[in-house]
């Protein structure tokens, strides 16, 4: 017997789980003593994207035949990842049943047939008393049943599933007494969900993701203990959002197409740090104020970069950290609105501001007069990191150009990237 085998079973176990499900199955024909040993295994994964046609059948009659027998008291974590049309639903509710009678602690399934058929999964999976994570992504109907109990789930993640009525999302909440983390990205075209409400009280994290071709006319948020937030909001459906305030609130991602998000800004303001994108006119931001705001991420792309930026800077009195850069996918603005120079200089230049740094930066003459003004004002700026882009001005040029420009902090560094 060679010495690995001399191993314990638990020790092999945890050699196992070290590799892919499919090659840890593959240490069954090594002999006797690894026949079994993979039964035990507490964390399945199972397919891929790209399974082809004959790797899914195989896949789907090992499962049948082997997943029963599964040994493991307890199943940590249960994937499934089918794509194309040999899984059928029935074959997959079979064995989400099975993982749950091992007190199935995360649940994950993708699931993208060809052609598509949504698939409705277990009701005993909304009753599951040891689920702690639930990620379902792809043609799922969330068919949720009048009976749901789900007291341990604390992470649920939602990506272009179908909701059988609008009330679905919300009454599977409901019955989530400690859920923290939520993930919810509808549906693109197709969709019939026209009212989103997320009402829980213990919630701590939450991203919403609202794509072009939804025709969303409503959402809801009411998340009291909320400590952070991220909306992408690109429908152009004219729609209402109502935010309930969110005093715990430290950290806010916004990137949204609204042609009014004053609300959503309202209710963000105790954060300390906030991203932003935004077609919006802000102003009416001078009757709000980000008292606890210490670092602000400004996108690049929009025509109204600048006088977004100014309402903001004068928002923000505690700002010690700023960040002008393109959010991922976003593309510069060809037609920038030229700068206004406020008539006072926001307080967070004069008091608080220490980092500044600019990406994806271009010299033109709309980004450079914002840039010296922010260097000729700040007086207590310790470093201001420039990254340029491709341009027409020279980096030399441009470099030579900033290190020649007035500086209010004398300790100020500046860095060329």
């Amino acid at each position: 017997m060679d010495r690995i085998s001399e191993l314990s079973d638990d020790l092999l176990i945890k050699i196992l789980l070290l590799i892919p499900t499919k090659v840890a199955v593959s240490t069954s024909i090594l002999s006797k003593r690894w026949e079994y040993l993979w039964m035990w295994l507490p964390r399945l994964e199972y397919g891929h994207r790209r399974c082809s046609e004959p790797e899914s059948e195989k896949l789907r009659c090992f499962l049948e035949r082997n997943l029963p027998l599964h040994r493991a008291s307890v199943i940590e974590s249960f994937r499934l990842e089918m794509c194309n049309s040999r899984f059928k639903p029935e074959s997959i509710n079979t064995w989400v049943v099975v993982a749950l009678s091992h007190c199935l602690r995360e649940l994950d399934i993708l699931y993208e047939p060809y052609p598509a058929k949504p698939n409705i999964l277990p009701s005993n999976l909304y009753t599951s008393k040891s689920l702690v994570i639930l990620k379902l992504d792809g043609e799922i109907l969330l068919d949720v049943p009048r009976m749901v109990s789900l007291p341990s789930l604390k992470t649920l993640k939602l990506q272009s599933v179908r909701y059988l009525y609008d009330e679905s999302l919300q009454r599977l909440l409901s019955n989530c007494p400690i859920l923290e983390d939520l993930v919810v990205k509808l549906r693109g075209y197709g969709d019939t969900m026209q009212k989103l409400t997320v009402v829980v009280p213990s919630l701590q994290s939450l991203s919403l993701f609202i794509p072009y071709s939804h025709e969303i006319a409503e959402y809801v948020i009411e998340t009291p203990s909320l400590k952070y937030f991220k909306l992408v909001d690109y429908s152009d459906n004219d729609h209402y959002g109502l935010i309930e305030n969110m005093p715990y609130l430290i950290e806010a991602y916004v990137d949204c197409c609204c042609p009014d998000i004053y609300s959503l800004i309202n209710s963000i303001t105790y954060v300390k740090r906030l991203t932003i994108c935004s077609e919006a006119i802000l102003d009416r931001l001078v009757t709000l104020v980000f008292n606890q705001l210490e670092h602000l991420a400004v996108c690049l792309c929009t025509v109204l970069f600048s006088n977004q930026l100014v309402q903001l800077l004068n928002a923000s009195s505690k700002l010690k950290r700023l960040d002008i850069s393109l959010m991922d996918d976003h593309d510069p603005h060809q037609d920038m609105d030229y700068w206004k120079e406020p008539s006072t200089v926001p307080d967070c230049l004069l008091s608080s501001l220490q980092s500044l740094s600019w990406s994806a930066y271009t010299g033109e003459p709309q980004e450079r007069v914002i840039l010296v003004y922010i260097l000729k004002h700040a007086l207590h700026l310790k470093t201001a990191t420039i990254e340029s882009s491709e341009s027409v001005v020279p980096t030399f040029e441009m470099l030579k150009e900033l290190a020649l420009s007035s500086r209010a902090s004398t300790a100020c560094q500046l860095m060329f990237e």
